[in-house]
C-alpha cells in the first residue's frame, strides 16, 4: 500500500485492522512505536497525486467581489448572501448552515429563525447568536455561533435581515429557505450546500475570481481574525476548536507574527493577546 495511498489512507487502514483484532479478542503484537514508524514512513512515500492541495481561503475583498454579482432581491441571491457573511464571521462550517440534500432537513438538526437571538454585554455590544442544533464536534447538544455588525459591504446582520425580510422563512423552517411565491410556500426550499457553492462559482466566474473551496470560507475567517489582532484563545472560541488544530489553516505566517516579532512598542498588545505563561 506504501507508495499507493495518502499516509493518512493507510493510517486509517491499520488503526481498523488493529481494532478487528480487538473486538475479536486476537493478539496483535504490533507495538506503539513500530506502528507509528510504519506510518511515517508510508507517509514519506504517498504520491503527490494523493496529496490534498492546500485550500485557499476567502477574504474580505473576495467575497465583496462576490456579493456585487448578488441581486439582494432575489430570493436565491438574498438566501446565499446572508449564508456566505454568515459562515464567514462565525467560522462556521458550511455545512452547519446549509442542507446536504432537500430531504435531509429536520429543524432539531438544522438551524432555523427560531434559533436565532440578540445579545449584549456590559459595554452595549451586540452580538447576533444562532444556534446549531447539530454540529461536527457537539452532535446532541449542537454549539452557539455568532457574529457582531461589521462595516462595509460583508456585514452580516444586514444580509440576514435581508434575507429574512426577502424570503420570510418560518420559525420551523431551515434559516435559509428561499423560493416563496406570492402566498404560497409550496416552491419554498432549503439551502443545500451545492446550490450555495454553485452560485457562489457562477459569481466568481462572472467577476473573474478563482473558484474558491467551501472549507476556504473558514480558513479565511480564521485568517481575518488573526489578521485583526483577535488573541488566539479567543479565535479557538470564536471557531468552536477543541485544540490548536485551527492552526494547520493558517496562511500568511508572517503577517500574524509580525506584531510579536518587533521591539518593546508592541509589548503591550503581545501582553493582551498572548495567554500568561503557566
Amino acid at each position: 500500500m506504501a507508495g499507493n495511498y495518502a499516509g493518512t489512507s493507510i493510517k486509517n487502514y491499520l488503526h481498523g485492522v488493529r481494532a478487528w483484532h480487538i473486538m475479536h479478542g486476537v493478539d496483535w503484537d504490533i507495538d506503539k512505536p513500530t506502528l507509528d514508524t510504519i506510518i511515517r514512513g508510508a507517509e514519506r512515500l504517498q504520491p503527490d497525486k494523493s496529496k490534498r492541495k492546500k485550500r485557499q481561503p476567502f477574504t474580505v475583498e473576495y467575497i465583496t467581489k462576490i456579493l456585487e454579482d448578488f441581486d439582494p432581491h432575489n430570493q436565491l441571491d438574498a438566501a446565499c448572501g446572508g449564508c456566505l457573511t454568515t459562515s464567514f464571521y462565525c467560522v462556521a462550517r458550511v455545512g452547519e448552515l446549509t442542507v446536504p440534500t432537500l430531504k435531509d432537513f429536520t429543524p432539531n438538526k438544522f438551524v432555523t429563525p427560531a434559533q436565532i437571538r440578540a445579545a449584549t454585554d456590559r459595554n452595549g455590544f451586540q452580538t447576533t447568536v444562532i444556534h446549531v442544533p447539530h454540529t461536527k464536534s457537539s452532535p446532541v447538544e449542537g454549539e452557539d455561533i455568532y457574529f457582531s455588525q461589521q462595516l462595509g459591504r460583508t456585514d452580516p446582520d444586514w444580509w440576514l435581515k435581508n434575507h429574512l425580510e426577502t424570503n420570510k422563512p418560518e420559525l420551523t423552517e431551515h434559516l435559509f429557505t428561499y423560493g416563496q411565491t406570492i402566498g404560497r410556500r409550496q416552491g419554498c426550499r432549503a439551502l443545500t450546500k451545492s446550490a450555495f457553492i454553485q452560485r457562489i462559482h457562477k459569481a466568481a466566474r462572472n467577476k473573474n475570481l478563482p473558484l474558491l473551496q467551501g472549507h476556504g470560507i473558514r480558513i479565511g475567517a480564521t485568517l481575518e481574525y488573526l489578521l485583526r489582532g483577535v488573541p488566539f484563545d479567543a479565535i479557538r472560541v470564536i471557531g468552536r476548536w477543541q485544540s490548536d488544530a485551527f492552526m494547520l489553516y493558517l496562511r500568511k505566517h508572517a503577517e500574524i507574527m509580525a506584531p510579536y516579532l518587533q521591539p518593546e512598542i508592541h509589548q503591550a498588545f503581545i501582553q493582551y493577546t498572548m495567554p500568561p505563561v503557566r
